[in-house]
């Protein structure tokens, strides 16, 4: 029977794969940002936050700071990427979000998994964005090509999910000039090191109310996830990486400190009362590392590192985090 062996959570934000000296273009774009959120969960504008921020971040915002942050993220990237060619899966399960890549208005899955044969990737779709920042980072999400799926793993998957009670969507096929999102892509672009492992990926409606999974929702489909794993008749050693986070586009160390230790002691409780109305935006990506560790809930969890990048004064940027559990 095929069994869990590894687990592992990073960061997918662009800022990563981006020169330090170019972290304040990041910046100039969380001015016009429409989906910044303060620490209580309230859209705000980038003046509001500005207004109320606490002037000592200024401190935060140094090429000094940048650059020691910019290597401490390459070296928790780096340690995942050796972890994961260490124990040498056969499967990655990867857990992420679709950012309107493959999902839109007309329709908008809350969980959904997919089991096509393959599924393309295409980065050049970056190099469209009208911000240096972001071009720049366009090498990090994978190749473009098509990338295998175990499509027997992910049917198996669905249907054991819909046993347990998790009404999952599914999807075989991607539509001709899109792709897998970056949750996805940039765990072959940064985290693979050029292998393609075969792979299931799994998409949470973390982003777009009104039907984002709820936390307690997220770490029981984790748990229901390895039960469905360790049943496929398949001798496969798997992996579950989950793909995003931590809090960003305002940066909440609080509330990251709080899923850490949470995650990190395998209470289950205080995952489930992890405050909604703070999960959203760019920090509803937590709910990718919640799922994750409920499905690897058999195994210790190691942070790596945890690393909040600020990039203005208002206190925007992206908290990075990376963990491994085996």
């Amino acid at each position: 029977m095929a069994r869990i062996v590894l687990g592992l959570g990073s960061s997918h934000s662009p800022q990563l794969s981006t020169p330090p000296e170019m972290w304040p273009l990041h910046g100039e774009r969380d001015k016009r940002n429409p989906h910044l959120l303060d620490t209580d969960g309230k859209h705000v504008s980038y003046d509001e936050l500005l207004a109320k921020a606490d002037p000592a971040l200024a401190k935060e915002i140094t090429p000094e700071k940048w650059q020691a942050r910019y290597a401490a993220c390459q070296k928790g990237i780096a340690q995942l990427a050796e972890t994961l060619a260490r124990v040498a899966p056969d499967i990655a399960v990867i857990i992420g979000d679709d950012q309107e890549e493959l999902f839109h208005e007309d329709n908008m899955p809350a969980v959904l998994v997919y089991w096509g044969e393959s599924i393309a990737n295409d980065p050049r779709r970056y190099m469209e964005s009208v911000s240096p920042a972001m071009r720049a980072a366009a090498w990090a999400y994978g190749e473009e090509k098509t990338y295998p799926v175990v499509s027997d793993l992910g049917k198996h998957l669905i249907e054991s999910l819909i046993d347990q009670g998790f009404d999952v969507a599914h999807s075989r096929l991607v539509k001709p000039g899109q792709g897998m999102g970056h949750a996805f892509s940039f765990v072959y672009g940064r985290l693979m090191n050029g292998k393609t492992l075969p792979m299931v990926p799994i998409m949470l409606n973390t982003y777009y109310p009104p039907n984002q999974p709820t936390p307690k929702r997220c770490y029981d489909l984790g748990r229901a996830l390895r039960h469905a794993i360790e049943a496929w008749n398949a001798d496969a050693r798997v992996a579950v990486i989950g793909s995003g986070g931590l809090s960003h586009f305002v940066i909440d160390e609080e509330l990251d400190q709080q899923v850490i230790k949470a995650l990190q002691s395998k209470d289950a409780e205080a995952v489930y009362a992890l405050p909604r109305h703070r999960l959203n935006s760019g920090t509803s990506e937590i709910r990718n590392w919640i799922a994750t560790a409920g499905a690897v809930e058999h195994l210790p969890m190691t942070l790596i590192d945890y690393v909040p990048c600020y990039r203005s004064p208002a206190g925007t940027g992206c908290a990075m985090g990376f963990a491994q559990w085996c």
